[in-house]
């Protein structure tokens, strides 16, 4: 874990750490279906938020120890198995509380403990995150979003850049699948477009459910393609 953050993880492999003036946030790639999970622990109070318990629950717990501290809370992006396949593993391990967008908890192996809503926030700490619902991949599907304080000052930090988690529904080259249904798929991009592409910046970095990072910017001119290709 040296050297600048570029997001790039392999199965079974360390994971890529990001050192912000608020926040950590460890990347790592587990399971068959190579799911990314992040590990956000606060760096003044130590508390910790898991992203998607998606598989390897003993990594993860190992994960959370790298972090330092116990684990808060672990939030579940959608309601798929494969990004809560260690889900109730690693809640009976850490003692977490769980947390998921409202419409897809029955989906979930074990109960919420808070349904999700657009508009809401969750604390990591001293670090507050904004939830943001992004609808069609599946009814439930939710964002976090941190944003960078206006005194950031650590090596890399870029004051007011936001940082997005963003499970299924946004991915290098496109938005997430919902399966040829032409108004989920219109559902999915209008929310992309006005929830995220609408309210911020291009340097705004996003961590996807799969593969690798990437920006706003870097995806930005591809929006009318995507609309007209209808994937």
């Amino acid at each position: 874990m040296t050297g600048a953050y570029t997001g790039q993880v392999v199965p079974g492999g360390p994971a890529a750490l990001r050192t912000l003036d608020r926040l950590e946030i460890r990347k790592v790639c587990v399971g068959p279906m190579d799911n990314n999970a992040y590990l956000l622990t606060c760096r003044a109070s130590g508390e910790q938020l898991l992203v998607d318990a998606a598989a390897e629950a003993s990594r993860l717990v190992t994960l959370v120890g790298e972090g330092g501290g116990g684990l808060g809370l672990v939030v579940t992006t959608h309601g798929h198995a494969d990004h809560h396949g260690a889900l109730a593993e690693v809640v009976a391990a850490t003692g977490a509380a769980t947390a998921a967008g409202a419409p897809d908890i029955a989906l979930l192996p074990i109960p919420s403990d808070r349904a999700l809503h657009h508009g809401d926030t969750l604390t990591v700490g001293e670090t507050v995150l904004d939830v943001i619902a992004l609808r069609g991949h599946t009814p439930g599907s939710v964002a976090l979003v941190h944003t960078e304080p206006a005194d950031a000052q650590a090596a890399g930090s870029v004051p007011g850049r936001r940082h997005v988690l963003t499970g299924d529904s946004l991915f290098p080259g496109g938005v997430g699948s919902t399966q040829g249904d032409a108004a989920r798929f219109t559902q999915l991009l209008d929310d992309v477009t006005e929830r995220l592409f609408d309210r911020f910046g291009d340097d705004t970095w996003i961590y996807p459910g799969h593969g690798a990072d990437t920006t706003l910017g870097a995806e930005r001119p591809q929006l009318r393609a995507w609309r007209a290709r209808g994937w």
